[in-house]
């Protein structure tokens, strides 16, 4: 992703700066959606692997990034509390 975009980039609802999230991260989340147990805040299942996402700043929340465009919708974030062995 594009650094100057990153730099812009904020969270819809919380304002947080949003950062690219990292290898270990991404993978505990992506277990946990081929394990089913991911929704998205508008209460739909998230069912399909992430290839990249970003995550806010407080490590609350995760926006995943489809063909290298976020998706910064608040209906269809993630909960980071979702996900049980999330690197902290």
């Amino acid at each position: 992703m594009d650094r100057k975009l990153l730099d812009i980039l904020c969270c819809p609802t919380s304002k947080q700066p949003l950062a690219l999230l990292g290898g270990p991260e991404l993978a505990a989340v992506n277990r946990a959606i081929a394990a089913g147990a991911v929704v998205r805040a508008d209460g739909s299942p998230q069912s399909e692997a992430l290839a990249e996402a970003l995550v806010t700043h407080d490590r609350r929340t995760v926006y995943r990034i489809e063909d290298g465009i976020p998706v910064l919708l608040a209906d269809e974030a993630l909960a980071v509390a979702q996900v049980a062995d999330f690197p902290r």
